[in-house]
């Protein structure tokens, strides 16, 4: 395995990796950018968990474009398996080749021939273990919670020793150690086999700060002062006992947007209602909080 390029870059220290970040406008604090340190310095998988839309995903796409390395990424659902995850054998090829050649070659000719590297397809986990450029690749376990627990099993050899056994080949080991950010929102916990493999860090909602912080250099033409009356607003909103679906960075974010685009500098009730649905995601909260709370909400402090 190569030392790559992008530990020096971004990973001299805990200060580079938050300066790092904040170059891509990602708004990082001292915890989770020690965690991204270690990561990069320990050769270790970091699990990061939160709440939904407060920038789990965004950090490994942060982390790539401040690297240059490659971003590879694996979007996690329930069925997912080996073939998606990994690798699968080009079965047409295969046929094809053995059609072709069925007079001309041996049975055990065939079989070395078409379990070769050329049929093989490369899916998330083997291209980020194959990576050979000099800035390692960032490899996004995107959602793991998603998938079912048998897919954590497949994860573990990747993990532990970032390599992959293919029965047909061999071990294929990482030629140039991908850094590994794996997601979750907690809709189910994680085994702890995967767990013990990863450093851990936790997203929660940002303070009012941090939040009209994000919004300022997510969408600089947004005025200061509207920034923190959008960011208070959402704050208090994120607060109410009996939502469903608490919004997330990602909702301010695409919120703030709107209200720009729609020409507006601040808040006011008609506006708001008609935009509510870019924050809230259940058809419940909407119109409870169209109809019945959105006027008490605007007027508190």
């Amino acid at each position: 395995m190569t030392e790559p390029d992008s530990v020096p870059a971004i990973g001299a220290s805990v200060d580079a990796v938050m300066e790092a970040l904040s170059r891509q406008q990602y708004v990082i604090e001292r915890g989770l950018a020690t965690a991204v340190y270690l990561a990069l310095r320990l050769d270790k998988p970091l699990l990061i968990e939160g709440e939904p839309g407060c920038g789990k995903t965004e950090i490994a796409k942060a982390l790539s474009a401040a690297s240059g390395g490659e971003l590879i990424r694996l979007q996690c659902y329930e069925g997912l398996d080996a073939s998606a995850a990994l690798y699968e054998w080009d079965y047409p090829r295969q046929l094809l080749e053995i059609r072709l050649h069925e007079r001309d070659r041996t049975t055990e000719q065939l079989e070395t021939e078409i379990y070769s590297e050329r049929f093989l397809l490369r899916r998330p986990l083997l291209r980020a273990l194959e990576g050979s450029g000099p800035v390692r690749p960032v490899l996004l376990i995107d959602e793991l919670d998603r998938a079912d627990e048998e897919f954590e099993g497949l994860l573990l050899e990747v993990l532990s020793d970032y390599q992959v056994t293919i029965p047909e080949l061999g071990t294929i080991r990482a030629r140039t150690v991908p850094l590994v950010i794996l997601t979750s929102n907690r809709t189910r916990e994680l085994g702890d086999a995967v767990k013990r493999r990863c450093l851990y860090a936790y997203i929660g909602y940002p303070s009012p700060e941090k939040e009209v912080d994000i919004l300022r250099r997510r969408i600089p033409q947004l005025p200061e002062g509207f920034a923190r009356e959008i960011a208070a607003f959402v704050q208090r909103l994120r607060g109410q006992e009996d939502l469903a679906k608490r919004p997330g960075v990602a909702e301010t974010l695409d919120w703030a947007a709107a209200l720009l685009a729609l020409g507006e500098g601040s808040l006011h009730s008609a506006q708001v209602a008609e935009t509510l649905g870019l924050l809230l995601k259940d058809a419940r909260d909407l119109e409870t909080y169209r109809r019945e709370r959105l006027d008490s909400l605007l007027a508190a402090p």
